[in-house]
């Protein structure tokens, strides 16, 4: 194998398990990503050069594994997405309540001040409430 293919599959391999050098860390795995980590221009990798047969189907086989690797990890997103959903449906819920027996106890002091001969209604107790 040429050197500039050992430079290619080094990279590709480095891509693969997660420890790339040149391009960012989590780049989806194709021909130009790999190019770049070898050092190479983008696009230097042409599927009409027969040299590069075996390296594009080893990149597209890469490139599937990490694509089914990405899988579980939009699910447990989904799974996350929709339990923070449930949680602000169960918080509007419970400051629903709590408006509303705020208005029940407003209510209730109006009553008591007018059973009582109050004329001022008091919002906030005396004792510090």
């Amino acid at each position: 194998m040429s050197n500039v293919l050992t430079d290619y599959y080094d990279a590709l391999e480095r891509l693969v398990a997660g420890t790339p050098k040149v391009v960012a860390l989590g780049t989806k795995i194709t021909n130009d990503a790999v190019a770049l980590e070898a050092g190479r221009g983008k696009g230097s990798i042409k599927k009409s050069r027969d040299i590069f047969a075996d390296l594009i189907v080893a990149i597209d086989q890469a490139a599937e594994a990490q694509a089914k690797a990405a899988k579980p990890d939009k699910e447990r997103l989904a799974k996350l997405k929709a339990s923070a959903d449930d949680y602000r449906e169960k918080w509007e819920a419970a400051l629903g309540r709590e408006v509303c027996l705020l208005r029940e106890v407003y209510e209730l002091k109006k009553q008591l001040a007018a059973l009582t001969g109050g004329s001022v209604l008091p919002i906030r107790g005396g004792n510090g409430e």
